[in-house]
């Protein structure tokens, strides 16, 4: 997070000690908080400060109603809070809608806090906007207490062989607008000793296309500003026709595509996603492309 914030912005962390447990997602968690992050520090242009808070909340029927939605009861509280520009009521009021947002044209899908308000309902909790112009926004994620017993999850040792490349050093071109996602995916597939490359935006990447070399597949949001990831893919593939694609897509955009979208040698991963599964429908498109079908679980 420190470095996607930058050098003008100070990021505190007040994390509380005895913090209770609560049962979700992790990858959609990080996910959550990630964005949340980046959209504080888009709204800090000249720099700031970003507070991430955590508690413990116990809420009585007033305080339940006043979150508006929420169940009274214990919570585990999640507040991202900037010193930025801030949000007038109706702002607030149109903020976890679908595709609605107040970045200019090609610089955001209005995506991020719709997901994240989905996850938190999901979750069986909320996300609360308290906002002020010229003051700064807090947003809050209330998460149920889990009471019941942990369970340790082990990972299979044979899933990374699973996982591994098979070719010479198989070159994968990742397209994605967001720093953060971008530089995991490309972490991710170095690690498993693919050979990765990366583009910021949808031109980009076709300059990457267009460059002679190895391309053994591509690796593109959907939901990227100004040209979009099937865009890329179809000008790809008239380039290399035989270029196999893994899209990545948001649930919200995913519920949006129309059927018969994925073509024969591409496929689909929903994010936020598990290492894991990355590196599976990775290995998996590469040896089997005309055989890939989106999996809606993932």
């Amino acid at each position: 997070m420190r470095r996607t914030l930058g050098e003008q912005i100070e990021l505190d962390l007040d994390l509380a000690e005895n913090l209770w447990l609560t049962s979700c997602d992790h990858n959609q968690l990080e996910n959550a908080i990630l964005n949340l992050v980046i959209n504080a520090r888009d709204a800090m242009p000249d720099g700031g400060r970003l507070t991430i808070r955590t508690s413990n909340a116990d809420f009585d029927q007033a305080s339940a109603d006043r979150q508006q939605d929420l169940e009274p009861g214990e919570y585990v509280c999640i507040r991202v809070t900037d010193t930025g520009s801030g949000m007038d009521a109706d702002t607030i009021a149109r903020a976890f809608e679908p595709f609605f947002t107040t970045k200019p044209l090609g610089q955001g899908t209005g995506l991020g806090l719709s997901m994240i308000y989905g996850f938190a309902r999901q979750s069986e909790g909320n996300a609360v906007i308290d906002s002020e112009l010229g003051v700064g926004t807090s947003i809050s994620l209330c998460l149920p207490r889990y009471l019941g017993a942990v369970e340790v999850e082990e990972r299979l040792p044979q899933r990374e062989d699973r996982a591994a490349p098979t070719g010479a050093a198989e070159v994968v071109l990742v397209v994605e607008d967001e720093p953060v996602v971008r530089g995991l995916v490309v972490e991710v597939l170095t690690e498993l000793g693919y050979r990765a490359i990366e583009a910021q935006d949808g031109p980009e990447g076709l300059e990457r296309l267009r460059e002679r070399g190895r391309i053994d597949l591509l690796i593109t949001d959907i939901g990227l500003p100004g040209l979009n990831g099937r865009q890329i893919a179809d000008a790809g593939r008239e380039l290399r026709p035989d270029l196999k694609v893994l899209y990545m897509t948001g649930y919200a955009e995913n519920a949006a595509l129309a059927p018969g979208f994925l073509q024969p040698g591409t496929g689909m991963i929903t994010k936020p996603f598990a290492i894991e599964t990355l590196a599976d429908r990775v290995r998996a498109i590469i040896e089997a492309p005309e055989e890939l079908v989106s999996d809606p679980s993932a």
